[in-house]
């Protein structure tokens, strides 16, 4: 069996490069354009965060924000959710991302306190996190004993005196 050259394949090549410029938008193009129309109806522009992110993943990526972080309808209000952003983006460490999720926060009704506790908890959670991967902790005995101290804390709730 010969091999298949590109000499070979330029006829087909040619053929449906003519196809791929005279077809009309694509579905995907189609996809990006009401994405971006949803954007700036949504936002009152389309941020150019948005724009660089590649048409082909756009509809999706504005689907999943849309229906995560800005959606009312979901288990946790915005500002916990913005809060979450807070510390996650902390950590990254993203100087974009800590700016807007502070600024949502804010504008979702988080205090300043509620804001440094939110970093705060990041800065624990890292600080453990290095202690109990670094010193190699074993896993199953690290469940074991948060269960039992989880179910001792909930039976020292039960017990104790109302104030």
């Amino acid at each position: 069996m010969r091999p298949i050259t590109l000499r070979a394949l330029a006829p087909a090549l040619a053929f449906a490069g003519t196809l791929a410029v005279s077809l009309p938008a694509s579905a995907e193009d189609a996809g990006a354009r009401a994405a971006y129309q949803d954007i700036e109806q949504t936002l009152g522009l389309v941020p150019g965060f948005f724009r660089m992110f590649p048409e082909s993943g756009i509809a999706g990526a504005w689907a999943s924000f849309k229906a995560v972080q800005l959606s009312p309808d979901t288990a946790l209000n915005g500002k916990v959710k913005e809060l979450i952003g807070l510390a996650v983006a902390a950590q990254i460490p993203c100087q974009y991302c800590v700016y807007f999720h502070t600024a949502a926060a804010k504008a979702n009704g988080a205090t300043d306190q509620e804001l440094r506790e939110a970093v705060a908890m990041a800065a624990i959670v890292r600080h453990w996190s290095t202690v109990l991967q670094g010193m190699q902790v074993d896993p199953a005995g690290f469940r074991s004993e948060t269960d039992t101290v989880l179910r001792l804390a909930a039976e020292r709730a039960r017990t104790a005196p109302t104030r």
